[in-house]
């Protein structure tokens, strides 16, 4: 990869405090718009839809734009034969950041908005139909993320998997969170996008199940890859390849 390991971490910490910080504080600015649920889940949609397109188009060419540790997770474990595939080391410099990234995010938008500091969400998520939402979310996602780049359409990656995010928020019972780091950095906002610490871990239990299912899912629809690049150019962060996906 081009842009050095230091650089690449910042990039992820960075896309994924915007991310968490489009997630809260649309969020925040629906309820106090509407008191409609529904108006509210569509604006919040809406929002992250135009946020995460942006932010993968903006940062994927120098980190590959993963924002989430289970894609992280699964660039590594199918690029671990690659001579440019993520590393061990990688791994362990995008997941923290990733992490502290979205617990920054989520207090910035409290404090875009007035709401208190390090607020815990009292909004519980424990239900058995929400943890299947969250598998078929995540797997779903990693599905697609790796089924763009067999296929060649890599390219496509800011609009499909944004798109795809916007879809899953209707689709599936948890509103697709479908990402441990930004599922913990909501847990800092008692807001319309918090989830309740005692939540956490079967939420992300729940990711982590999806994304081995959907990197079954790839194998089983496009077979194992040939002895090359398996992540799209978005995913892995080579800044030479990944400059297509710029609009």
């Amino acid at each position: 990869m081009s842009a050095p390991l230091g650089r690449r971490a910042v990039a992820e910490a960075v896309g994924s405090a915007a991310l968490v910080a489009v997630v809260v504080g649309s969020g925040v600015q629906a309820t106090e718009l509407t008191r409609d649920v529904g108006v509210q889940l569509l604006a919040n949609s809406l929002a992250t839809v135009f946020g995460l397109a942006v932010l993968i188009a903006l940062l994927g060419p120098v980190s590959g734009a993963h924002f989430n540790p289970v894609v992280t997770l699964a660039a590594w474990f199918t690029g671990r034969r690659d001579v440019d595939g993520l590393t061990a080391r990688d791994v362990a410099a995008y997941i923290p950041a990733q992490i502290a990234g979205a617990i920054a995010g989520a207090l910035v938008a409290d404090a875009m908005f007035g709401k208190p500091l390090v607020q815990w969400s009292t909004h519980e998520r424990s239900a058995g139909h929400l943890w299947l939402g969250e598998v078929v979310a995540t797997a779903g996602l990693i599905l697609l993320i790796f089924g763009l780049a067999r296929t060649d359409r890599a390219h496509f990656g800011p609009v499909a998997v944004a798109s795809y995010i916007g879809a899953a928020y209707w689709f599936t019972s948890s509103t697709s969170f479908a990402n441990p780091a930004v599922t913990i950095g909501r847990a800092f906002t008692d807001t319309f996008a918090g989830i309740a610490p005692g939540s956490l871990g079967p939420f992300i239990a729940a990711q982590l199940v999806g994304a081995a299912l959907g990197l079954g899912l790839v194998v089983a629809v496009f077979g194992r890859p040939a002895p090359a690049r398996t992540a799209p150019a978005f995913v892995q962060g080579d800044s030479e390849l990944a400059a297509p996906t710029l609009p």
